[in-house]
């Protein structure tokens, strides 16, 4: 991994562990030089990439901001006490899952910038539908490097890929960076969420990270907007 991107994900375990604060400046271009020992042009790509990622913010004259919540585009999220996978959220009733696609590609170079990647490098192209009580709950569309999370099968696919990471590969979820906003679905998801009429549909684009900083899934999930709830959690 090169040195900015190392720094990058240094900022971001700072910011969802909460040392760097909502509304709080962080260490000035000048002082992160010194603390990394690496010039400010590295610096100020990390720096720029957490902007273009919505966590944090420029002003001019006063320096660089974590964004406050309310003004967040893609919000931290701690993984102990937020971040649910599909299965946990629907805790007692019986998950299963349909899956549309699985293969191994290359990824497009939007979805190598969201993992750190580089386009010739191999992630899985995942496509499956998510039930809960034999009710169509979430189409997801996922990807996730192969050099990352190995070993992923179909048997996998059908359970927790979650569950797989953390007790099979033994590998720590830490957060997670997310885009909400409500969509209409598709002539071919309202097929596969068996959806009549007009329903629009909660999405969720995701990028989550292992306690390491390292991105380990892209995905884009789109929920039933009647079959939805998410639970927050304050914190102080």
């Amino acid at each position: 991994m090169v040195k900015y991107q190392q720094i990058a994900n240094d900022l971001r375990k700072k910011i969802a562990t909460g040392e760097y604060e909502p509304g709080k400046q962080i260490s000035l271009e000048k002082e992160m030089c010194e603390h990394y020992g690496v010039s400010r042009i590295t610096v100020k790509r990390a720096v720029d990439e957490l902007v273009n990622q919505g966590l944090i913010v420029k002003r001019r004259g006063s320096g660089t901001f974590v964004k406050s919540v309310e003004d967040r585009d893609m919000k931290a999220l701690s993984m102990s006490r937020q971040l649910e996978g599909f299965t946990e959220s629907y805790h007692g009733q019986k998950v299963t899952a349909k899956i549309i696609r699985f293969a191994i590609v290359h990824p497009t170079e939007k979805i190598a910038v969201k993992l750190l990647l580089k386009t010739e490098d191999l992630v899985y192209d995942i496509v499956r539908v998510r039930y809960a009580a034999a009710d169509p709950i979430v189409i997801e569309y996922m990807n996730m490097p192969v050099k990352i999370i190995p070993g992923i099968k179909k048997s996998i696919l059908k359970k927790s890929i979650y569950n797989y990471i953390q007790n099979d590969l033994k590998l720590n979820i830490q957060s997670a960076h997310r885009r909400i906003c409500a969509v209409m679905p598709t002539d071919d998801e309202k097929k596969y969420l068996n959806i009549e009429g007009l329903l629009p549909l909660l999405q969720i684009e995701q990028v989550a990270f292992l306690d390491d900083g390292k991105p380990f899934e892209y995905s884009i999930s789109k929920h039933r907007g009647d079959k939805i709830a998410f639970k927050t959690v304050s914190i102080d």
